[in-house]
Parts: C-alpha cells; sequence; structure tokens
C-alpha cells in the first residue's frame, strides 16, 4: 500500500509544482511553504494558501509542494525546491504558514520505529532539529511563524490513522516549541474531520478534499486575524 501512496504522491508533486498558481508577488507579506496539506486542490484555486488569501484580502505566495518532506542533507541540490526548508526565502513576510514532517514519518519510517526520524525532526521538549531550526531562521528575518498541525481520520481506516500516534507526538512536540518561542503559534487541525468523515478526503484518503482545504484555511486565517488584534 505504501509503494501505492508513494506513487501517488510523486505524481501529484510534478503536477501542482507544475502549477501556475502565485508564487512570487512582491506587494505580498504571507508566505506559505510545507507539503500537501497545503498545496492540495491549488488546481481549483481552492488549496489551503488560497482560502487564506481569500479570507484575508491578501495575497498569498504559495512555495508549498506535494510530496516534500522537512529533513534535508548536507548538499543534497536535488532536494532544494521540493524539501520544506529549501522553500522558504527571506522576504518581508509578516507571516510564514509551516506545514511539514508527516511525509517523513510515513515514508521515511513507516510510521513505526520512528524514533530516530522524530528526534532529527524535532526533540522532546522542541528545543532542536530541522523544524526548530527553520522556525528560528523564519524569526530571525522578521516573519511570525503559524505552524499548522495534520488532519485526522477517526473511525476510517487511512494511512493517516495509521501515524496517528506518530502524527500525535510530532505535533506534541511542536506545541512545546511554540510555547517557548516568542512570534511562533501551533494550530491543531486534529478535529476538523468528524468521526467517519469520509468526504473530507480525496479520494486516495489521504489529501484533504476541497471542503476541508476550506476549513483549513479558514481557521489559519481566523488565527492570523486574531493575532493581528482584528475581529
Amino acid at each position: 500500500m505504501f509503494r501505492k501512496i508513494i506513487v501517488l504522491l510523486g505524481l501529484s508533486g510534478l503536477l501542482f509544482a507544475c502549477q501556475d498558481s502565485v508564487r512570487h508577488n512582491q506587494d505580498a507579506r504571507i508566505l506559505a511553504i510545507g507539503d500537501s496539506l497545503l498545496s492540495w486542490n491549488s488546481a481549483f484555486g481552492s488549496s489551503v494558501p488560497d482560502v487564506i488569501s481569500k479570507e484575508l484580502g491578501q495575497p498569498v505566495v504559495d512555495r508549498s509542494v506535494s510530496g516534500a518532506w522537512m529533513l534535508t542533507r548536507d548538499g543534497d541540490e536535488e532536494g532544494r525546491g521540493v524539501n520544506v526548508p529549501y522553500q522558504y526565502e527571506q522576504g518581508a513576510w509578516e507571516w510564514v504558514v509551516v506545514n511539514g514532517g508527516g511525509n517523513d514519518l510515513l515514508f521515511g519510517c513507516g510510521c513505526g520505529r520512528c524514533d530516530t526520524v522524530m528526534d532529527r525532526l524535532i526533540s522532546t521538549d522542541g528545543s532542536a532539529g530541522q523544524i526548530p531550526d527553520l522556525v528560528r531562521r523564519i524569526r530571525a528575518d522578521g516573519a511570525r511563524v503559524l505552524y499548522t498541525g495534520y488532519l485526522r481520520s477517526p473511525d476510517l481506516l487511512t494511512p493517516i490513522e495509521h501515524c496517528k500516534n506518530d502524527g500525535d507526538e510530532l505535533e506534541a512536540r511542536i506545541a512545546r516549541l511554540a510555547a517557548a518561542e516568542d512570534g511562533v503559534y501551533y494550530v491543531s487541525m486534529q478535529d476538523v474531520v468528524p468521526p467517519g468523515g469520509l468526504t473530507y478526503f480525496a479520494p486516495d484518503l489521504i489529501h484533504p478534499a476541497r471542503k476541508t482545504s476550506r476549513k483549513v484555511g479558514e481557521r489559519l486565517a481566523s488565527a492570523i486575524r486574531q493575532l493581528n488584534g482584528r475581529p
């Protein structure tokens, strides 16, 4: 099953990486980087960054890529533009919306015996690892960080539910990072999909349906409004 999922994600990554979506905009103050949770449905103009842009009435530069991993290796030129840290570019950003780590757990260790991968992503206390390194690089450039968690699929047999325990641990560590770092915020998406919510997913039972991207985008846009002191 995992092999089929890898092929699917690879093809979808190529498709969405080629989409002529908004990648550069000098007036934009919001950047989105991450994996398919953000980029999915961009072909319909209804990806999570698309929804954030519509909700806030301002442009969002979307550099997220389906199939992106968080972990990188020194000298890995082939990973540039795909791995999440390489998607980030310094700019006059007020906010950077980030997600990532799920593909590392699903494909890097099959969501089983993932201690090494997990610790490389982020330590138990949230203080070290590739995710904190990326977050601090963004903060050093002056932007605030909104880190979004992943969907869950209660009462459904999906790869997401297979990864639930590792996903819960990853996000608990990210929440600790956000609690300890000024200007870093974690937004959970664990309650977006109701029990048995089959229609909240694309046919592959991994990626969000259009209505789910809308719900995630609306939640993130609401968080930005509140953190900016706006109703």
